[in-house]
Formats: C-alpha cells, sequence, structure tokens
C-alpha cells in the first residue's frame, strides 16, 4: 500500500517519518504505514485553512449540505468494509466497528440537513425605527484532536458541525488509530470542498497536537481524551482567547435496585461495562446495587460474563476484542492489582488470555466488596472492568452515584416511576439512563457532562452550533 500520507491544502502530503498501524488482535498483522506530520506540516495545514476560510464562509448552505450528504452516503455504502478497518486497528467486535461506520455516516447526514437549517432572529429594537439582526457566523479555522476509542465517530460528530457551520478544519487522529481518520480524510477528498477547507495532520500529540494548540490563526479546539490532556488543552487555548471544547473522562455509575427486573439490570450492566472492552468514557464501571437484589445481581452478571467470547474482533461471534495496546493492557493489569490491594474481591476474571497469536486480550473482570472510597471506584480504567458497590436503600445509591469528580453519564435499573423520575431530576451527570446501558447514545441529540467530564459547549444536535458559530448583532436605522 505505501505510506498513507498527510492532506495538507488540499493535496497528499509526506511527512518528517511515519508509524505503522499495527492490529491489537494480532500483532503480526500490520494495517499500514502513515505519515507523521511535523510543526511545519501543522504550520502549512493552518496557514492552507486560514487562506480558504473566507470563501468556505461565504458558502452556500447547498454548498454545505452537498459536501456532507456526499460523505455521508459513501460512509453508508461502504460501512462494512469501514467497520472492518475501524475494528483491525482499534480492537471493537466487527458488529460494533460496523455499527460505529454508520454512526459517521448518520452524523454527517444529519449536519448536511442542519447546514440548511442555521438561523437567525430579527428582534424589535427598544430604540424607534432601528432594526436588529442576531445571526450566526463561523469561528473560522478549527482545530480537532480526537481519541483512539472511537476512530470514525467522533471525528464526524466533530468534522461534520465544524463544515456544516461555514468553518475550516485542521485534523489530528489519535496516534493508535490513523486508519479510519485517512480513509475518512481521502473521501472529503473527493466531497467537492475547495482546497484548504479540510487538512488532515496526523502524528503525535506532543508536536502535532501541540502546534494545533499554539496556532494563533485557530479559532477553537475541540479535544476528546484525557482529564490530564484536557486541562493543558483548556490552559493552552484559553491563554491565547482561543474557544475550547472539552469530552474527557467518566467514572459512571449504574444504579441497581431491589424492585429492577434482573434480566434488564443485568444486560445493562454487562454491555455498560464490558462492551467495547470498557473502553468508553461512558462505560459503567461503578455497579451500584441495594442489599435486596445485590447477591442475585452479582451471580446473575458472572454467569454471563461465563458466556463471553473473547477473540479476534474479526471472528465470528467474538463478543469482546482485545485491549487497544501494551500501554492500556497493562493499565488495566495495575488496577485490578490495586483493587486487590484495597481489600476488593476480584470474584471473576482479569487473566490476560492467549489466543493462539499474539495480541493484547484481557477477560473482563468484576470486583465485589468494595467501597467508592477504593482508587479503583474515583479513577477512570478505561477497561474491561467493573466494580459493584454494596448501599442499603435508593437514597444512598444516589448519593453514591454522584460522589465522583466526574459527570459523564449515570443509569439506573428500576421499574419504580418515582425512583426514575428523582434520579433522573438528581443524578450529577450530563446523560441519565433509565433501564439502558450507561452507554450508547443517539446522534442527534447533545453529548456531554458535568464536572471532570466535560468543558465547554455541548457536542452533537442542534447544539453544537454553539461551539462551532459565534453570535454577532447588528443594529440598522434605515
Amino acid at each position: 500500500m505505501g505510506v498513507q500520507q498527510n492532506f495538507i491544502g488540499g493535496a497528499w502530503t509526506e511527512g518528517a517519518n511515519t508509524r505503522d498501524n499495527v492490529n491489537p488482535s494480532d500483532l503480526a498483522d500490520t494495517v499500514g504505514t502513515y505519515a507523521h506530520a511535523d510543526a511545519a506540516g501543522v504550520a502549512s495545514a493552518v496557514d492552507a485553512a486560514k487562506a480558504a476560510a473566507h470563501g468556505w464562509n461565504r458558502s452556500t448552505p447547498q454548498q454545505r449540505y452537498d459536501v456532507l450528504e456526499f460523505v455521508g452516503n459513501e460512509i453508508m455504502a461502504r460501512r462494512e468494509e469501514l467497520g472492518r478497518l475501524l475494528s483491525r486497528e482499534e480492537g471493537k467486535t466487527l458488529p460494533e466497528g460496523i455499527g460505529e461506520a454508520t454512526r459517521a455516516a448518520q452524523v454527517f447526514k444529519f449536519f448536511a440537513g442542519e447546514a440548511l437549517r442555521i438561523q437567525g432572529e430579527k428582534v424589535a429594537s427598544v430604540r424607534p425605527g432601528v432594526d436588529v439582526e442576531i445571526t450566526r457566523e463561523p469561528v473560522g479555522v478549527v482545530g480537532i484532536i480526537t481519541p483512539w476509542n472511537f476512530p470514525i465517530a467522533i471525528p464526524a460528530w466533530k468534522i461534520a458541525p465544524a463544515l456544516a457551520y461555514g468553518n475550516c478544519v485542521v485534523f489530528k487522529p489519535a496516534d493508535l488509530v490513523p486508519g479510519c481518520a485517512w480513509a475518512l480524510a481521502e473521501i472529503l477528498s473527493r466531497a467537492g470542498l475547495p482546497e484548504g477547507v479540510f487538512n488532515l495532520v496526523m502524528g503525535r500529540g506532543s508536536v502535532v497536537g501541540e502546534a494545533i494548540l499554539n496556532a494563533e490563526a485557530i479559532g477553537a479546539v475541540s479535544f476528546t481524551g484525557s482529564v490530564a490532556t484536557g486541562k493543558h488543552v483548556a490552559a493552552t487555548c484559553v491563554s491565547r482567547l482561543a474557544k475550547v471544547q472539552l469530552e474527557m473522562g467518566g467514572k459512571n455509575p449504574f444504579v441497581v435496585l431491589d424492585d429492577a427486573d434482573l434480566d434488564v439490570a443485568v444486560g445493562c450492566a454487562v454491555n455498560g461495562a464490558f462492551f467495547s472492552t470498557g473502553q468508553r468514557c461512558t462505560a459503567s464501571s461503578r455497579l451500584i446495587v441495594t442489599e435486596g437484589i445485590h447477591d442475585r445481581f452479582v451471580d446473575a452478571v458472572v454467569a454471563r460474563m461465563k458466556t463471553l467470547k473473547i477473540d479476534d474482533a474479526l471472528a465470528e461471534g467474538t463478543d469482546i476484542g482485545p485491549v487497544v495496546d501494551e500501554t492500556q493492557l497493562q493499565q488495566d493489569l495495575d488496577y485490578l492489582t490495586v483493587g486487590q490491594k484495597e481489600g476488593a474481591n476480584l470474584v471473576f476474571g482479569g487473566e490476560r488470555l492467549n489466543r493462539g497469536k499474539e495480541g493484547f486480550y484481557l477477560q473482563p473482570a468484576l470486583f465485589t466488596e468494595t467501597d467508592n472510597s477504593m482508587r479503583i471506584n474515583q479513577e477512570e480504567i478505561f477497561g474491561p472492568v467493573a466494580s459493584v458497590i454494596r448501599v442499603k436503600n435508593y437514597e444512598e445509591a444516589r448519593a453514591v452515584a454522584n460522589d465522583t469528580a466526574f459527570g459523564l453519564s449515570s443509569g439506573i435499573a428500576t421499574t419504580s416511576l418515582k425512583y426514575a423520575s428523582d434520579f433522573k431530576r438528581n443524578a450529577e451527570a450530563g446523560m441519565v439512563m433509565v433501564n439502558l446501558p450507561t452507554a450508547g447514545v443517539d446522534y442527534h441529540v447533545p453529548f456531554g457532562g458535568r464536572k471532570g467530564s466535560s468543558y465547554g459547549p455541548r457536542e452533537q444536535g442542534r447544539y453544537a452550533a454553539e461551539f462551532y458559530t459565534t453570535v454577532k448583532t447588528a443594529y440598522t436605522l434605515p
């Protein structure tokens, strides 16, 4: 295949060096070789975007619609191919990979429609004879930095609104998963965009990411990743008065009350905690269970865990694929040790598995007899590891659910309208799920959280306009 290059100013461009993209299901399988940009490459991309900004922000809604609809249609037509690529480079199961590619297509098609629905207001002035118009305009050049765990969906839900609202883009994907990003860039390169409107710069965060954060011409940065890096992104952007949008970590609770349907509760817990190898910021890592159902719930979860097939992401029937890389696997293993030293009972799982090929396979793990003060219940592990916390009643469950530095997604299993309503009102999270997994969201409504999970305007749906546009108020005396 050769080296897959960066896309800068409408041209495929060599990088300063290259990196092989390795399949975590089979380390002998190289997905491809991808160019890494340096600071000079980022500067070229920023210059190209800046030069294109004036023309693109004057483009018509129909032009933007046509571009985004083209991209959405092609991703949808190629969703099985792109889903296979995603699963091969990131480790999601093939059905999950195809599902994520499908979601990316839906996001582009949604924002194609939004490009036709950009609205303003005309209001009466308090001064006689004066007209007042309120409009939304593009920010200009947007830097987009995405994580490895959703290598096509998260780029889609950042790039699509950026383009829909008339911005130019400099996009840096996660270093671990350049394949989907490059494939998306290749589609965008044929979508009819003017040169410089969209730019792909692959490489290390310490080089490419830093260059994006410090580029004066970039007026806004949207970042998804760790809390520590997010704080650095925010501080750097604020220091030069650039807009910033952060989606960071989660330590999401899933509450199970005595009155819950046990099958529903177990299904939600196992899906939320372990599917996608637990590598989701919305994963259910804290299972908060009242006394009356606790033992039955734990037994049923363990029984379900024993049926899960952990194998190659592309193998038929695989429920859970590998951890993304050696570093993440070691982090998961370290937290398993931490939990046991803290006194938690590792009731099931936690073993590194051999599947006949070298890969990063980890058996999903469940801790019991934990309390909310333990590190395993306060720090994001980002792997297939969950803890059960026993509580007396709903009131204690709600308090424990909210006792975290994070506030992304919060869930409850109950058949009580009273408790469901109270939880929706009082859960300190940006998203609340009732009898549904904490992981799993729609693309046409806001995504984001509170506290240490999110900072800045929400992503997705029509609320994306808050970040990707700026408001202008114009007064006219005819």
